[in-house]
This record gives structure tokens, C-alpha cells and sequence, in this order.
């Protein structure tokens, strides 16, 4: 299950860092955000996400610990999707080629050759991903 792209900003961050933490509280994502609201703010958006079915919390003392309702790997892909269609029109090929032309970016020869594995693959109509190729 993906989550739907009809986020707003401050929601997609708040996502980001509960993937990026597993499980948080509102005071470790208030800590971890750039130019964070209120306190009543981040628990009004914490209450909509949970009533849009991304979060869900249970109470560890005195705190609710937040934890995600989707895997992060189907929201992964979900990002991704937004990313491609927002900034390269759908095309993975043009971000792939984005990707490899900065020259800021060291692309290790390993991986490299999982991608030219994966890629073949693809070509080949083959859908289940290979477990002997690893990309982190």
C-alpha cells in the first residue's frame, strides 16, 4: 500500500522523519524540525494525519509514540512517483540521466552493476526483483 500524494509540506516532513525515526514522539519531531510550528500546531497535524490514515499512536506514559500506518517502502515508491512526475514529466530515464550526470555524485562500480542487472531484467519483462542484487 502506497500513501496518496495529497500531502501538504509540513505533513510530508512530519512523515519523513517518523520513517526516518520508526516511531516518534512529538517532542523528538518537534526537535528534528526545520522552523517547527507549536506545540498545538504539530498535534493538530499529527491528529490529521492519523485521521488521513497515515499514522496511528499508542501512549507510552505521559507521551503518544507515533509510528506509520503504510510501509516505508510503498511510501518510498509513492515519493518517487511524485518526484518523477513533478520534476521530470514521468521520466525515469531523464532523472536517471540527471542523477548520473552530476558530477557531485559518486556512484560506486558495484552498484553500477546492479543497475545494469536490474535494468536487464526489466528489459527482459522479468518483474520479481533479484535478492542477490543489493541497492541500498
Amino acid at each position: 500500500m502506497t500513501l496518496p500524494a495529497k500531502l501538504s509540506r509540513r505533513e510530508r516532513e512530519i512523515m519523513d522523519l517518523v520513517f526516518a525515526l520508526n516511531q516518534a514522539t512529538l517532542g523528538e519531531i518537534l526537535d528534528r524540525m526545520e522552523d517547527p510550528p507549536t506545540r498545538p500546531a504539530l498535534r493538530s497535524i499529527l491528529t490529521i494525519l492519523e485521521t488521513k490514515g497515515h499514522l496511528q499512536h499508542r501512549k507510552s506514559g505521559r507521551e503518544f509514540v507515533y509510528a506509520a500506518t503504510h510501509e516505508k517502502k510503498g511510501a518510498g515508491r509513492s515519493a518517487l512517483r511524485r518526484v518523477l512526475d513533478v520534476f521530470f514529466g514521468g521520466s525515469l530515464q531523464d532523472a536517471v540521466a540527471a542523477h548520473l550526470a552530476d558530477p557531485g555524485e559518486k556512484i560506486a562500480p558495484a552498484e553500477l552493476a546492479a543497475l545494469e542487472k536490474l535494468v536487464a531484467q526489466a528489459a527482459q519483462g522479468q518483474t520479481k526483483k533479484d535478492p542477490s542484487i543489493a541497492l541500498p
